[in-house]
């Protein structure tokens, strides 16, 4: 989009508009650094004040670095009004739809740029590979600077990814393997490296647990992670607790994020209040450090200019948003992502699960009579009341627990699309289907549990001293 006043700005959502108030302070800040001359200056000065003053029209707040407006939609006469909107925030998701999440328009809200046709297209030709199932059907749907990933790419320029896990409690669940499944894939495709950060001490800041207890959980949590197949050669894994200390280039990192990033900011961005303690106000800097390659000396030969993609669900995305706003002003590049739908709870697509509780998911623990007993008994159902009513009006595979778990985990795309009409047309019944689920489950369940019988505590150790891994920078 031009730098231009006389752009349409009154179709841009108070997101966008935002995001072009952002970018256009930094390209004030660009000309003064690079001692542009003075009439350039002054022009994009202008612009910028035009943008600010377009943002408060349209949001009735005044523009503040950093701190996102809250979620508004335009009405007829101008004005602005709460909307009752889905809740997605890196706690909570909430909707009242049985669908699920709204992604397009969270894309809107978010201000992120939607995966499409095209995009999938060039990662294809880009890679030499078929793209992934989860690109294919949309479970990867969002991004933001995907596009600048490949033209570095295809200029033969590096970059490496970066993602990681709260480590809650001993056992993952298998909505907790897509992250990993998919950064396995781009990380084979792409050949580059891979960080994994293991978010501890979150979890001790947020959960009621010991240091200990939290360590413990992330060392059982590389176990799973480490299972899915990833190259020692390629991948770093790293607790916080552990690797803080351990690394100055870390450290001043997490130092620069904060100083760059106020209090008021951190609140409006993350809902925290006044009673939440220092070290959850903090956090969000640890989060964003790994975004940049000086965190990891031993890996990058200290270079800081190389760019990070994040594969990672939508609702990590304000961690990020704040990361990209600061990384200029640090003289950072800023992360690319790929954000993923959430994968839904057994009793339907209204929330994300819950590792507390055993019956929202199928865990990576579980043996195959519990995997066949959750399927059956929990799993949210689309079908009919009665089977006479249900082969005449068939299912409904959008709220259908079943159907969607086989959209992450069924590679075969035929396969798919036969059970979904099968399903539509009422010619399938739910038992059916939910039995096509459990052949499809147990084997993978299994299949994990053994490859994860093969990670020894020296494996782990392995993966998680720093070092330099098969790569030259």
């Amino acid at each position: 989009m031009a730098d231009s006043p006389n752009c349409d700005l009154e179709s841009l959502s108070p997101l966008q508009l935002f995001e072009r108030v952002t970018e256009q302070g930094e390209k004030v800040r660009a000309l003064k650094a690079g001692k542009a001359p003075k009439d350039e200056i002054d022009a994009a000065v202008r612009m910028l004040l035009s943008l600010k003053l377009s943002y408060k029209t349209t949001t009735g707040q005044d523009y503040q670095a950093g701190l996102p407006p809250k979620d508004l939609v335009l009405i007829n006469n101008g004005t602005a009004k709460e909307e009752d909107e889905d809740l997605v925030d890196p706690w909570n998701v909430q909707t009242s739809n049985a669908k699920g999440v709204d992604y397009d328009k969270l894309i809107v809200r978010f201000g992120s740029s939607k995966i499409d046709t095209d995009l999938i297209n060039r990662i294809e030709r880009a890679t030499g590979q078929k793209p992934h199932h989860f690109l294919r059907r949309g479970i990867f749907f969002s991004h933001r600077d995907m596009d600048q990933i490949l033209d570095a790419y295809e200029n033969k320029k590096s970059f490496y990814l970066y993602t990681g896990r709260g480590p809650s409690s001993q056992a993952m669940h298998v909505g907790h393997l897509i992250p990993f499944l998919f950064t396995k894939w781009l990380q084979e495709v792409f050949d580059v490296p891979l960080v994994i950060q293991l978010t501890d001490d979150e979890k001790y800041l947020w959960k009621d647990m010991t240091t200990e207890k939290a360590y413990e959980y992330a060392k059982e949590n590389a176990k799973d992670i480490i299972a899915c197949g990833f190259d020692i050669n390629k991948t770093f894994i790293f607790s916080d607790l552990d690797y803080l200390g351990a690394s100055t280039g870390f450290y001043k990192n997490i130092v620069k994020v904060q100083k760059h990033v106020t209090f008021n900011q951190v609140k409006g961005i993350f809902g925290f209040t006044d009673s939440d303690c220092i070290g959850k106000i903090s956090f969000p800097a640890i989060q964003a450090a790994p975004s940049f390659s000086s965190s990891f000396p031993q890996i990058f030969n200290g270079k800081d200019n190389i760019q990070c993609l994040i594969p990672c669900a939508i609702d990590q995305d304000p961690y990020f948003r704040m990361t990209r706003d600061v990384a200029p002003r640090i003289g950072q590049p800023k992360p690319a992502l790929l954000h993923s739908v959430f994968f839904p709870a057994l009793q339907g697509a209204q929330t994300k699960m819950s590792a507390s509780d055993p019956n929202s998911s199928i865990f990576l623990t579980d043996t195959p009579k519990q995997i066949k007993t959750k399927i059956n008994k929990h799993a949210f159902s689309g079908g009919r009341d009665t089977i006479e009513e249900h082969r005449k009006y068939g299912g409904n595979c959008d709220v259908d627990v079943s159907f969607m778990y086989l959209t992450f985990f069924l590679e075969d795309d035929d396969r798919l699309e036969q059970l979904k009409q099968a399903y539509t047309s009422g010619e399938l019944l739910t038992g059916e289907l939910k039995k096509v689920l459990i052949e499809t489950m147990q084997p993978l369940v299994a299949a994990h549990q053994e490859r994860r019988k093969q990670v020894t505590d020296e494996i782990v150790k392995q993966f998680m001293t720093p070092r330099k891994l098969a790569f030259e920078f």
